[in-house]
């Protein structure tokens, strides 16, 4: 994806002030004949430095935009670049199918896997479709289908996800929402095979963990997940949605703050400025950091794997005494 074609966000627009200067130069150069080559390294230069070390000292909330940005890759984007074969399956065989959770069985370089993750559209048409990537109950349901079929059939499952959350809206609600996130987790525990989970992007509340019961939970580098979307928090200690950005460092929802404190196992480095920038380049690191999860977990019995999930998860949390 080409620069020009993306959606800048606000503290990313330094760098193409400066970036629109070397054009402008170039330009000038072609118009005139007179030579600005040196300008124009110079620019490119301070172009590079300056843009390495914005994406390198990212404020919480700046990868919070970035996580969210309209052109992250999503879920058929990935299974597009890293399967070689993919067999969509549909519906949870009770209501309908939630097209907000799409998965199958994958190839991913000769290992055969269970493929599972939250969708979201590239417009505003597929986001409707998708319900902008927060699923239904009928959508978790149809995830359970698929890992009771890959636990019946020995594939290791994977899942990715990027959702705000599960879908809060009445109907849901009536349909068993809790219910089915519930029975997912409990489920996702019992799981004789690996499982392995990405967050992508958005990691929101029990709607991402309905997901993440895994043996192996990883994160993008400009990716969060956490137990309220910053804007919930703000609301509710604040009552003040605006308050989003003091809420987002609050919380320590980034891959580093979840890496030091063993919510998540590995943080997958993205390209510079984000997935969104280079998605070849994100699908490839993202297979690479798979088969090598895929490879730790090969050799474990299910006895084994059922014990380091339950390890993992009661492993979580610090509680201190005064």
């Amino acid at each position: 994806m080409s620069d020009k074609k993306i959606q800048i966000l606000e503290f990313e627009k330094p760098i193409y002030k400066i970036q629109d200067k070397i054009e402008e130069l170039k330009k000038t150069s072609q118009d005139t004949n007179i030579d600005y080559n040196d300008e124009i390294k110079k620019l490119e230069e301070q172009t590079k430095v300056y843009k390495k070390e914005l994406y390198e000292k990212l404020e919480p909330y700046q990868k919070l935009q970035i996580a969210r940005h309209p052109q992250r890759p999503n879920f058929m984007d990935y299974v597009n670049l890293m399967c070689e074969d993919f067999i969509e399956l549909h519906g949870d065989r009770h209501g309908f199918d939630d097209k907000a959770i799409a998965g199958g069985v994958a190839s991913i370089d000769g290992h055969n896997v269970m493929l599972i993750g939250t969708m979201k559209g590239k417009s505003t048409k597929e986001n409707l479709e998708c319900n902008f990537g927060m699923p239904q109950p009928q959508g978790y349901r149809k995830a359970l289908r698929l890992f009771e079929h890959a636990n019946r059939f020995s594939l290791p499952i994977i899942t990715l996800v990027d959702t705000m959350g599960a879908y809060p809206g009445m109907m849901a609600e009536e349909t068993g929402q809790g219910e089915a996130i519930a029975v997912n987790l409990r489920e996702m525990a019992k799981m004789d095979v690996p499982i392995i989970a990405v967050i992508t992007g958005e990691g929101c509340s029990g709607g991402a963990l309905g997901l993440a019961v895994a043996n192996k939970v990883m994160i993008l580098e400009h990716a969060y997940y956490t137990v309220i979307s910053p804007e919930g928090c703000a609301s509710i200690l604040w009552k003040d949605a605006s308050m989003a950005r003091v809420a987002t460092d609050a919380l320590k929802i980034t891959g580093e703050d979840l890496l030091r404190f063993k919510i998540v196992d590995e943080v997958i480095k993205e390209p510079v400025g984000g997935a969104h920038y280079d998605i070849e380049l994100m699908a490839s690191n993202l297979k690479t950091a798979l088969l090598k999860s895929l490879d730790e977990f090969k050799h474990m019995k299910p006895n084994e794997l059922r014990e380091h999930r339950y390890s993992k998860f009661r492993a979580m949390g610090v509680f201190a005494q005064k």
